[in-house]
């Protein structure tokens, strides 16, 4: 890959801008993409065209990036043709999403989530700092907590839906799903027939923290998503990852509850951790599918149809096969700007469709752009609205 060849002396800004370099000239020589009439290198001043009010928020976050290899370079556009020929054309992309923050996984997106770089213990059970976009949201527009949820891969995120900010925390935040953690409820026991859908933590498997805070409790499984024990353990019995899981109740509460926010994290293609290269190309496939999937729900739902942006982006990203420091695809260790350097595709009613954004942005910058279009202000974030988006 060119990329790679050309980085030896360069510094992490210019590494940064070669990335956002190549990913735009891969989609605009990826046959069938359809982006004819694509703007390349956008300035600030270019803003999405008038549009109706949003009126709901899904945002889609992944763990672990997948690296460009195995995605947006040609020898692994293969891996992604959802998001090249579905997705992109419909969206404004972006192709350098700086993170700054620790390359945690919980610690990254509470800072998503928060819009500032947190510095929580990325394996403690422990809430963010900062006010999240959920107390923002519920708070401001005094919105019932039915209104917001987060859908979270694992143990480690239970307290991702509400900060130990003063004046925000306990009373405000979003409900919070761990599928694995429903799962294991349900099945009340060792069941060789679900252990591939509840290995917690692919980075430390034996660490998994106390439960805390407003977790989704077994008790409103019926009475929420309106499935029974039995249904829920029968359907979860087809599905063949994690993250299949996820997105079956997403799709359940936007069914039954049409929740304004919904914030998904996925997590399969952390399965890089375990060293196979054959599972972590598979979990960026299944990646691929699962956010196409969630997308024709949202098209498909009068609650959503026509009313809803979907925000799809990784939490950062992976180690380079060169850098002697880190371990390739398997990990994310050294914190260099391939690492730190990711994407973000925005799809809503009155976004520039096909549009590709050089410009570098910085993953905190979500939050004040989710305010921006429902109209809250999160004074506590730290990144800045995206003019291109609101």
């Amino acid at each position: 890959m060119r990329l790679f060849a050309a980085t030896a002396g360069s510094s992490s800004q210019e590494i940064m801008q070669k990335v956002a370099w190549e990913r735009r000239d891969f989609l605009r020589t990826t046959g069938g993409v359809g982006l004819g009439s694509t703007l390349v290198g956008l300035t600030p001043f270019l803003r999405a065209v008038s549009a109706p009010r949003i009126k709901k928020i899904v945002v889609v976050t992944f763990g672990g990036g997948a690296r460009d290899q195995e995605t947006f370079a040609p020898e692994g556009q293969e891996n992604i043709p959802n998001l090249i020929k579905e997705l992109i054309p419909q969206s404004t992309f972006f192709t350098q999403v700086v993170n700054r923050g620790i390359l945690g996984h919980y610690v990254a997106t509470a800072s998503l989530a928060t819009g500032a770089y947190e510095s929580v213990n990325n394996f403690a059970s422990v809430p963010p700092e900062h006010p999240t976009i959920f107390e923002y949201f519920r708070r401001e527009l005094k919105r019932p907590a039915s209104d917001a949820w987060v859908v979270a891969p694992s143990n480690g995120f239970n307290r991702i839906g509400e900060s130990s900010h003063r004046s925000y925390g306990p009373g405000f935040g979003a409900g919070v799903i761990l599928p694995k953690h429903l799962l294991a409820s349900a099945i009340a026991g060792p069941n060789t027939d679900y252990q591939h859908l509840l290995r917690d933590n692919y980075e430390t498997p034996f660490h998994t923290p106390k439960l805390a805070g407003n977790e989704f409790q077994m008790r409103q499984l019926e009475g929420i998503l309106k499935l029974s024990v039995s249904d829920f353990t029968a359907h979860a019995r087809t599905l063949s990852s994690p993250d299949e899981l996820s997105i079956y109740i997403a799709r359940q509460l936007m069914r039954q509850l049409a929740p304004s926010m919904l914030w998904v994290t996925l997590h399969d293609i952390d399965i890089a951790h375990a060293g196979a290269f054959s599972l972590y190309v598979e979990g960026i496939r299944r990646t691929d599918r699962l956010c196409l999937e969630l997308w024709k729900e949202i098209q498909g739902q009068p609650e959503y149809a026509g009313k809803t942006a979907m925000f799809i982006l990784p939490d950062f990203g992976r180690d380079a096969d060169m850098d002697s420091g880190g371990n390739g695809f398997q990990h994310h260790r050294t914190g260099d700007a391939l690492s730190r350097t990711t994407w973000m595709m925005v799809m809503a009613p009155g976004i520039r469709e096909g549009v590709i954004v050089d410009r570098a942005i910085q993953s905190i910058d979500l939050v004040p752009t989710l305010g921006s279009l429902l109209g809250i202000s999160p004074s506590f974030a730290q990144g800045q609205p995206i003019p291109e988006v609101v």
